[in-house]
């Protein structure tokens, strides 16, 4: 005689075995893995730097344009902005600046010095925090911060200072880009990095730079570092020098942010 519990044990076999168990089964399995998927792909596109699911900004132009724009985060760093605007002076190349609001308000004579000299200011916020996980009034003073510690940095020369903005880290959500509107401030991102935050060999810093290079390119590097001032950026003064005059050898315009926005179709 067939005990109780294997005639239970047979049906729940039967029941697993069942196609349509086994079919709601696979269906939960795919479910969750659907999710974990768009929680992935919605992480990527809050960080990378061309990812335009949460909305617009610009990354530079279509490739192979014979333009390209150096763009430099995290200063005003002292002394290697200054440093910098050296480089960039012998080659009479302009290039756009996003700056951290506390560095500014530290350092407003490098300020003044970068717009003297024909560069352009971008919003890079107060304390460069990573803004996707920021509330909407936090976001919103950063910004505001930011803005009013380079106006009194630049005074009479504050009608100069652009509307370009760059989240630090990249990161961003629908809330950040909207906030950044409303205040009339056009969000950038970048196509190219010379991942040049560790300061590494300036050699390097140029071969990742060239290895992502295709024209339109908007190329982000640092003059400066978040965590503190005076971040070591000689690596990356060197690879400027290098950078400008390989591609000025094969005929590319180095311009700014703004000339670029001008120039897109």
């Amino acid at each position: 005689m067939i005990s109780s519990n294997f005639q239970f044990t047979a049906y729940k076999i039967s029941q697993l075995l069942n196609p349509f168990t086994i079919l709601a089964m696979l269906g939960t399995v795919l479910a969750g893995t659907a999710a974990a998927a768009a929680l992935t792909a919605a992480g990527y596109q809050s960080m990378a730097p061309t990812g335009q699911w949460y909305g617009r900004t610009f990354t530079g132009l279509a490739s192979g344009t014979k333009q390209l724009a150096l763009t430099y985060d995290d200063g005003p760093n002292d002394p290697h902005t200054l440093r910098l605007l050296d480089v960039l002076s012998k080659h009479e190349v302009h290039a756009t600046f996003f700056l951290i609001g506390r560095y500014v308000q530290q350092r407003p004579e490098i300020v003044r010095q970068v717009i003297q000299a024909g560069h352009i200011l971008g919003n890079h916020t107060f304390t460069h925090p990573l803004l996707t996980f920021k509330r909407t009034a936090e976001i919103r003073q950063e910004l505001s911060r930011c803005r009013s510690a380079l106006q009194d940095a630049l005074g009479d020369h504050s009608p100069l200072l652009s509307n370009l903005f760059r989240p630090p880290f990249g990161g961003r959500r629908p809330a950040v880009l909207r906030i950044a509107r409303e205040l009339g401030l056009e969000p950038v991102m970048w196509n190219v990095a010379g991942d040049d935050w560790t300061a590494p060999r300036s050699a390097v810093i140029e071969q990742k730079v060239a290895k992502q290079m295709q024209g339109g390119d908007v190329i982000l590097l640092h003059d400066g570092g978040h965590q503190h001032m005076g971040a070591d950026r000689s690596p990356t003064i060197l690879a400027t020098d290098r950078l400008i005059q390989r591609y000025k050898s094969e005929n590319y315009q180095f311009v700014t942010i703004p000339q670029m926005l001008a120039g897109k179709t």
